[in-house]
């Protein structure tokens, strides 16, 4: 395929949904794919609604994702003026005309069709007048919109879809729609279209929401002689009741910050996004970038709404668990060197970074983050469950305390232990593992009982990775002075 050259452009009214990333994701995918071309466009004509602040949140959503763009970003409000132009080439050509129906004559039409119980379209009133009407007409004052002039008949806008298939829309249920506002702003409809032919584009891959405009775009391109592009609309992501989410209802979980904030690893945020309606013959669901580039196909994008479960538990689940557990994976599988830099940005956020952490402690640090990464579900575990391996100052599981440390027994020994594995000649597995159990058959203590209570003391938790290598990793001083301070405590 040559040439591919698609866009994504969202407009300006909030953060970045994770419906807009989903459909930036697939964009790009496909620009990726056919070594083609990706156009970052902002649709900030809605002056009221649009500001920076939104516009910088859209933009930071894409680069936290990794969707890097090769134009742009454009804003559309920088184009009005060819929007406003290509509406006159209309008019000029006989496809369009000027309608000065007044908002009230409108609302009056509209409301003797609600009576008698009909669909409403506008009546071409304006349609045939003649331009020494129109001149009348504009000489006086009167504000007018311009409409697309739909051509009448039993013909039909027909277009091939990549995921609907063939789609008609007949004349006859296509209105005279507006293109220009009385104002003389233009309507999204219209700046989209000749924004999309001025930019080249040859596929628009967007949600199912614009499949309703599409009829009246083709009408605009076959008004204006471009060529028209490839369609294809992405079916809707929904909430577990199967309404639409959006950034009214479901608030800050429909974002892409969210996740950033609640330690979601970008690229994991990507893979279960594009999973949300689109799927490969064999149903894989992991993919590196280089495989989802691949293996990504329009005709793999499903008829089917997807669900996005939003909020499954609010506990541990806070959000969907399938983008949970891809998170997971890629926390426990992705190269430390790669996922280093996410955890140093977290240890910095909780103020646990500390200079050696870049120098003569890198290494340790990297290898006691690839010890305990594999029970983690986000980015926050590093700095909460795994706080005790940054630092002393560490939150003690009270389910914990209550189970491996209240018992007066274990406040005994505990000392004793501490005191043997101090002795040591060589702290090394080998040797700890030895002094263990040798410890165990002198006090006729379970094995489980002084794990547990090990484990607590020294970590704060009571599940975790290899019980000798949290020893051996964490340092003799360490762990000594953790399971002294137990009787203390």
């Amino acid at each position: 395929m040559d040439n591919v050259v698609v866009r994504f452009a969202p407009s300006p009214t909030g953060y970045l949904h994770i419906g807009g990333a989903r459909t930036a994701i697939y964009n790009w995918l496909f620009a990726r794919k056919h070594k083609g071309k990706f156009i970052l466009r902002i649709e900030d004509t809605d002056a009221e609604r649009s500001n920076m602040e939104a516009i910088q949140g859209i933009l930071d959503g894409l680069q936290w994702l990794g969707l890097d763009w090769d134009e742009g970003p454009y804003f559309q409000s920088q184009f009005v003026a060819e929007h406003r132009a290509a509406a006159e080439a209309l008019i000029e050509k006989g496809l369009a005309y000027k309608c000065f129906c007044t908002k009230l004559q409108l609302d009056e039409k509209r409301e003797a069709a609600r009576r008698n119980k009909l669909t409403y379209q506008y009546d071409g009133t304006c349609r045939h007048l003649t331009a020494d009407e129109v001149s009348l007409k504009e000489a006086s004052g009167q504000a007018y919109t311009i409409r697309i002039k739909v051509p009448r008949g039993t013909g039909a806008v027909v277009f091939n879809d990549a995921v609907y298939g063939s789609v008609e829309k007949k004349y006859q249920d296509i209105e005279d729609f507006i293109i220009v506002r009385g104002n003389g702003q233009p309507l999204y409809v219209l700046s989209n279209a000749v924004d999309d032919i001025r930019d080249g584009i040859t596929h628009i891959i967007r949600g199912q929401d614009g499949l309703a405009n599409t009829p009246k775009q083709i009408l605009i391109y076959q008004g204006l002689g471009a060529a028209l592009p490839e369609f294809a609309h992405m079916s809707l992501t929904l909430d577990p009741k199967k309404a639409k989410i959006s950034k009214r209802k479901h608030g800050e979980q429909v974002a892409v910050h969210y996740y950033r904030e609640n330690g979601f690893l970008p690229w994991a945020m990507v893979n279960f996004l594009v999973l949300l309606g689109w799927s490969t013959r064999d149903s894989q669901d992991i993919f590196s970038p280089d495989e989802l580039i691949n293996a990504f196909r329009l005709e793999g994008i499903n008829r089917t709404n997807s669900v996005f479960n939003v909020a499954a538990d609010g506990g541990k689940h806070f959000t969907d668990p399938k983008l949970i557990s891809i998170n997971a994976h890629y926390l426990r599988q992705m190269p430390m060197a790669s996922l280093m830099p996410h955890i140093r940005t977290w240890l910095i956020k909780a103020d646990l970074w500390r200079s050696e952490f870049d120098t003569e402690k890198r290494l340790w640090l990297e290898t006691a983050m690839d010890l305990i990464r594999g029970r983690y579900n986000t980015l926050e575990d590093f700095v909460t469950f795994g706080k005790a391996y940054i630092c002393d100052q560490f939150d003690v599981a009270p389910k914990a305390a209550r189970k491996h440390l209240a018992d007066p027994e274990v406040a005994r020994w505990m000392p004793e232990l501490a005191e043997s594995l101090a002795r040591l000649e060589n702290y090394d597995a080998k040797s700890i593992e030895s002094e263990l159990r040798r410890f165990l058959t002198e006090k006729g203590i379970k094995a489980g009982k002084l794990m547990g209570a090990v484990r607590t003391a020294v970590t704060g938790q009571e599940v975790g990775p290899d019980f000798i290598k949290i020893l051996t990793t964490l340092g003799r001083q360490c762990v000594v002075d953790r399971l002294k301070s137990v009787v203390s405590s």
